[in-house]
Formats: C-alpha cells, sequence, structure tokens
C-alpha cells in the first residue's frame, strides 16, 4: 500500500449514538477491513472515529457501519486530512 493511496478521515457521529454498542460494533466492523484507528465517546454525547486507510476500505467501513447503526446517528460531520500512519490497528478508546 504506498503512503500516496492513503487517506485519513476524521467523523464526530451525533443522536443516540452512546449506550447502544456503536464503539464495540465499529471496532468489531472495522477488523474486517484493512483499515487503522479508533473510536471513542465524547463528553458531548457525539461518537468520534478517526481512520486510516485506501479510501475504498475507508468507505467500505463506514458504509457498513452506517448500515448496522443507522437508526442510531443523526447527523455525522466527515472531514479528511492527510494520514499519520499513527495507528497500528483498530481500538476503542476510553
Amino acid at each position: 500500500m504506498s503512503e500516496s493511496s492513503l487517506q485519513r478521515r476524521e467523523l464526530l457521529y451525533t443522536g443516540n449514538v452512546q449506550g447502544v454498542g456503536f464503539r464495540y460494533t465499529a471496532r468489531r466492523i472495522a477488523q474486517g477491513y484493512r483499515v487503522a484507528g479508533f473510536v471513542r465517546n465524547l463528553r458531548d454525547g457525539r461518537v468520534q472515529i478517526a481512520v486510516e486507510g485506501q479510501a475504498e476500505e475507508i468507505d467500505a467501513f463506514l458504509g457498513d457501519l452506517r448500515a448496522r447503526m443507522g437508526q442510531y446517528i443523526r447527523g455525522v460531520t466527515d472531514v479528511e486530512t492527510g494520514p499519520t500512519g499513527e495507528f497500528s490497528g483498530f481500538e476503542i478508546r476510553f
């Protein structure tokens, strides 16, 4: 995987996204894709995801997450930035 084909996306999910297994579902789904990053709850009730990988892998991961958890999501902010390569896997942060 070349460095130039990688991207990083940072997402903030709003809605009823805490207390419904969102983080655990995100981690489980991420394990099926070539992505790395983290998911965590924020104090204001949102869930944050930072994910790095190839665009197609990230899109597929996020599509599966929306298919599984979409009924809890009211809104999402999605920002693409440059990859840092800091992640070795996908984890839940507390």
